[in-house]
């Protein structure tokens, strides 16, 4: 069981400046956490690429690829009152969706059985025509087109377990019977969205489905809402691949939300993916790394999944 790994030092570039929660320093710790354990040495490199406008412009739209370049070309500002860019962010951003498409293909191709891209900036608020919420291109949206148009696949499942809903995720598939967005996620929270009543639109009415969650909720919520919500969807969904928006803001330790799970419940909540991608998919799923503020539990959480997909990590211990 070979996992991939996606990881470039590019990714430091991008500069949010000082004390900002989306810091180069989560990358840097998940990095030196998974060289102290031994981890990374298990892992097959995936080498990261600049993505296409072409591939981006399926997403969103080509004015925000414009405004986005220019604004890092001319040395950084805000985007909005939480997303500040600089020269080095276009690099950054350009890769990270990149990169996203590299381990979906190395999955695809057989090289490897499923992989973690291990990107900033994150993606899953990033909406159509802008960025926001720290996010500046949706990597796992853009990731999820690239599977239906270039790789042939008719049935995506994107599951997003970052405490905050993932609205640029949602808008880009609400009306697309192809991609089923599961989204479980503290409620009423940032951004405003994921209510239980969003469900998706005209030919993707169905394919879109929110478990908000109250603050404080822990583990019993998060795992009820996956077997309860997500796992009786895909029997009928039955996807032919899965794309984690893998977040860690939902653990008790961080400081940027009210959720409480725990490390045990994140791998639960790892296993029961694996579970799935394993049912339907032969295995083929890509978790892509979004939110996380605390370095404890950010790494914690990145090393348990990544030792799930590893095999370390079984149904049995889990």
């Amino acid at each position: 069981m070979a996992t991939g790994w996606v990881y470039d030092e590019v990714f430091l570039k991008h500069d949010t400046g000082l004390r900002h929660p989306e810091s180069a320093q989560r990358l840097q710790a998940i990095a030196a956490h998974l060289k102290q354990t031994g981890l990374a040495a298990r892992l097959t490199p995936i080498p990261a690429r600049p993505v296409e406008k072409h591939e981006v412009i399926r997403v969103h739209f080509a004015s925000h690829w414009d405004r986005l370049e220019k604004v890092c070309r001319d040395g950084g500002g805000f985007l909005d009152g939480d997303t500040p860019v600089s020269a080095g962010s276009w690099e950054a951003a350009i890769t990270a969706a990149g990169g996203t498409i590299a381990a979906v293909d190395a999955v695809m191709q057989g090289t490897v059985t499923n992989a973690f891209a291990c990107v900033r900036p994150p993606g899953h608020h990033a909406e159509p025509e802008m960025a926001m919420g720290f996010c500046l291109f949706n990597n796992i949206a853009i990731a999820a087109r690239h599977l239906l148009d270039q790789c042939g696949l008719e049935r995506v499942l994107i599951v997003d377990w970052d405490a905050h809903h993932g609205n640029g995720t949602q808008y880009a598939f609400y009306e697309n019977p192809q991609v089923f967005y599961f989204s479980i996620h503290q409620f009423p929270f940032y951004p405003g969205e994921g209510a239980a009543t969003e469900t998706g639109r005209g030919a993707g009415e169905g394919f879109t489905m929110n478990v908000p969650i109250p603050g404080g909720s822990g583990d019993a919520e998060f795992l009820t809402g996956l077997i309860n919500g997500l796992l009786p969807a895909m029997e009928s969904f039955r996807p032919q691949f899965v794309l984690l928006s893998a977040g860690f803001d939902a653990h008790r330790n961080d400081p940027m939300t009210g959720l409480a799970v725990t490390d045990q419940g994140f791998i639960k909540a790892g296993l029961i993916i694996k579970s799935l991608a394993d049912r339907h998919c032969g295995g083929r799923w890509v978790s892509v790394l979004e939110g996380g503020y605390n370095e404890s539990s950010l790494t914690t959480g990145v090393a348990n999944l990544l030792r799930i997909k590893l095999g370390d990590i079984t149904e049995h211990e889990g």
